[in-house]
């Protein structure tokens, strides 16, 4: 960065409207290589009298709307939303489609444009937030033709940046289905060792069935006047339901703490480590365990197993209870439950080294999945560095002298 806060071109780029870009490349508005226009108005009536062999969505502003028998672009394009909850997004058609009058389409190009490049660079270029500057959310015609964007010299440049980001895309797609699948095969895995449909190589022991209040005790915690300032901002961890659904299986850290004498002037209480921590309000049966010593609010529920309870085999007995805890919480006039209930619930239960063999298996399989979404997230950044990079042709795929051939 040179003085006077301006940013250094290295050679081979230049500064421009939309930032520093390569020499060769241009920092066009849309309307010098695109002429968009909006839609054309479609009656409800209409869609629902038509009938088709195959359907064609409809593009407005909340999205794909509906079918029409009647396609006003036959060819791929790109679709923006012009008005209502979908204003500013940028969408690809590969056609037959119907834009309403809700959406703006290009009517054509003045020049050879990859449309997946243009999606690319209207959405880079920060078009979705333009439409925070009118009072109603509204993307029109001007916006749009106004827009610049950083342009590569070449068709064939563009459509390299496309293919390259659609590997990426494909990588993102592929991680999502396994992922999914593996999330099935745990929820599978989970229903068979839970009770014991399926038993683990070396256990033959007969399970029991008991009452959670039998295996193990139990108590809510309690939230301090919040307009006591002395109560708040201490060393004592307060765990809310929302800690909970951030720090996922194992609690290690909350987001507000308690002083010594806000835990004395209310019902919180310390838990120790372990305790299985279940949500009794609001999100019904999310459940974590404490890993660290803490205090909980009212709306959760402390569960401390017994030495024949394995805290690790009640919190997936518990996470595998969900769906029919929620419909038990909708008994009352509202979706709650209570210590009551919980104690009441009917656990199957084996060996306490059973319990954790169980539990291990489960475990494995979250850390895979575990280890699948941070790949993810990982790779996700990474398209979106690739964006920037390649967006701007800092990164270049091509040479420059293969761009002009």
């Amino acid at each position: 960065q040179k003085d006077g806060g301006r940013m250094e071109v290295r050679p081979g780029y230049k500064q421009t409207e939309v930032g520093i870009i390569p020499d060769d490349w241009e920092a066009p508005s849309v309307a010098d290589f695109a002429s968009f226009t909006s839609g054309k108005g479609i009656k409800v009536s209409t869609l629902r009298d038509r009938s088709s062999d195959f359907p064609i969505p409809v593009f407005g502003g909340n999205g794909i709307a509906g079918y029409t028998t009647t396609a006003l672009l036959t060819e791929p394009s790109v679709i923006v939303g012009r008005v209502g909850q979908k204003c500013g997004e940028v969408y690809i058609t590969d056609g037959p489609a119907w834009v309403t009058d809700n959406a703006l389409y290009p009517r054509y190009f003045r020049q050879p444009t990859n449309i997946n490049y243009l999606a690319l660079a209207l959405r880079a270029a920060g078009l979705n937030d333009l439409k925070n500057r009118n009072d109603l959310p509204l993307v029109t015609q001007s916006i749009v033709h106004t827009l610049r964007v950083a342009w590569p010299p070449t068709l064939g440049e563009q459509t390299v940046i496309v293919r390259t980001l659609s590997d990426v895309d494909a990588l993102l797609g592929g991680l999502d289905r396994l992922i999914a699948k593996k999330h099935d095969l745990k929820q599978a895995v989970m229903r068979q060792l839970l009770t014991g449909r399926t038993r683990l190589p070396g256990f033959t022991s007969k399970w029991e069935v008991v009452r959670l209040g039998e295996v193990s005790q139990m108590a809510s915690g309690g939230t301090p006047l919040s307009s006591v300032s002395a109560y708040y901002n201490g060393g004592i961890p307060w765990v809310s339901i929302s800690d909970m659904t951030k720090g996922g299986k194992v609690v290690y850290a909350t987001e507000r703490n308690l002083t010594v004498a806000g835990l004395a002037n209310s019902t919180a209480r310390m838990f120790p480590i372990g305790t299985v921590l279940y949500a009794m309000y609001a999100s019904l049966g999310e459940c974590s365990i404490a890993g660290i010593p803490l205090c909980t609010s009212q709306a959760i529920l402390g569960i401390q197993p017994r030495e024949n309870l394995v805290a690790e085999f009640l919190f997936y007995f518990l996470v595998s209870m969900k769906s029919l805890v929620k419909t038990l919480g909708q008994q009352g006039t509202q979706a709650n439950l209570n210590k009551g209930m919980v104690q009441n619930f009917q656990v199957p239960l084996p060996t306490a080294s059973e319990q954790t063999a169980i539990a291990v298996v489960l475990s494995d399989m979250d850390a895979e999945l575990e280890a699948l979404e941070q790949r993810m997230v990982k790779t996700r950044a990474l398209k979106q560095a690739m964006i920037h990079e390649l967006l701007t042709g800092k990164t270049r795929l091509i040479s420059q002298e293969a761009s002009h051939a």
